[in-house]
């Protein structure tokens, strides 16, 4: 028999605030604050999507920001986390890293600072009710002015110490060069704040080289595309610069045609770290989990190769020291069992 992986130990470090809410509460929240849903979030459900060219993407945007206007109350916020941090523990996690971008909830929840404190305490409160080890990282909107981005560097490096542990670069890549946000990415990198922007998503494995070169990438957000370049995997596994690459989202965004097309294997065997991720499952509809029965099924992972993968997660994460061995025995032993 193989070996479930709901128990196999992992860590989740690619997932978006907005998006890691569940479907069954969009449609509550929808529903108790009299939000119109359009039938892409309701029946449905998930939307089918094609986010390579710019009518798409505008799409895509829009059916995030309808969802995000349901988060209008601390409680909702508060209710988003927990729920997250409790669909990870029935998945195997054991450690969340999860991104937010405070302006796009400043308005409604008393500026930026109020925002990040707010999901800051909600990170706290649901990893104490969970058991899983819950962290925050503040992402800047690259379709916005690079100083928007300063301002997020220095609040993020404010908090540092009070459970953000990094700084990160999204939405659309073809808007928005790397190198226009370095200035942001050094005030965070000055604070000990981990640089994980997105690449090699919409665009080739130039994007990643920019985000490592540029930005001084730790890890890359997505990353797949590094896989056109054998020089710049390479330079990855050489650097142990980790690509946090999420399967379903790739195939929901037509990045990739399907689940084979997605070069997960070819990262893996030349030595590039990963970190499976689920990005968006509100609107992909698949959590972490699936994304390692992908690698079992679809790319042919054994169960010691699904194993260097939960491995690698955590030793990608920011994950204390202790926490971090004690996982991986924990993964040892799912693998000895």
């Amino acid at each position: 028999m193989r070996r479930p992986l709901d128990k196999l130990p992992k860590a989740h470090l690619h997932l978006h605030f907005t998006g890691s809410m569940r479907h069954s509460t969009l449609i509550e929240l929808a529903r108790e604050q009299g939000v119109h849903l359009p039938d892409a979030l309701v029946q449905d459900w998930p939307p089918q999507l094609h986010a390579t060219d710019e009518r798409g993407w505008f799409r895509f945007q829009r059916l995030y920001d309808i969802a995000r206007s349901v988060l209008r109350r601390p409680s909702d916020v508060y209710r988003l986390v927990r729920e997250a941090a409790e669909d990870e523990a029935r998945e195997g996690s054991r450690w969340l890293e999860i991104q937010v971008d405070p302006s796009g909830y400043a308005s409604r929840f008393g500026g930026l600072t109020e925002t990040l404190e707010l999901a800051l305490d909600a990170a706290r409160v649901a990893s104490g009710a969970t058991g899983v080890g819950v962290a925050v990282i503040v992402a800047a909107n690259r379709t916005r002015h690079p100083l928007d981005a300063r301002t997020l560097a220095r609040l993020a490096a404010q908090y540092a110490d009070k459970g953000v542990v990094g700084f990160g670069l999204s939405n659309d890549e073809r808007r928005g060069r790397a190198r226009d946000f370095d200035a942001a990415f050094r005030i965070a990198k000055r604070a000990g704040l981990l640089a994980v922007p997105h690449g090699g998503e919409l665009l080739g494995a130039a994007s990643v080289a920019e985000c490592v070169d540029d930005l001084g990438a730790d890890r890359v957000g997505h990353g797949v595309r590094a896989a056109e370049s054998g020089r710049l995997m390479e330079r990855l596994a050489d650097r142990q610069i980790t690509c946090e690459v999420c399967p379903l989202s790739n195939v929901g965004l037509g990045v990739a045609r399907g689940p084979e097309d997605v070069p997960l294997r070819r990262l893996f065997e030349a030595g590039v770290p990963i970190a499976l991720g689920a990005d968006d499952p509100l609107l992909f509809g698949a959590r972490l989990l699936p994304q390692y029965e992908l690698a079992r099924d679809v790319y042919g992972f054994s169960d010691a190769e699904l194993a260097e993968l939960a491995r690698q997660s955590i030793r990608s994460s920011t994950a204390p020291e202790p926490v971090r061995k004690e996982i991986i025995a924990d993964i040892d032993a799912w693998l000895a069992s």
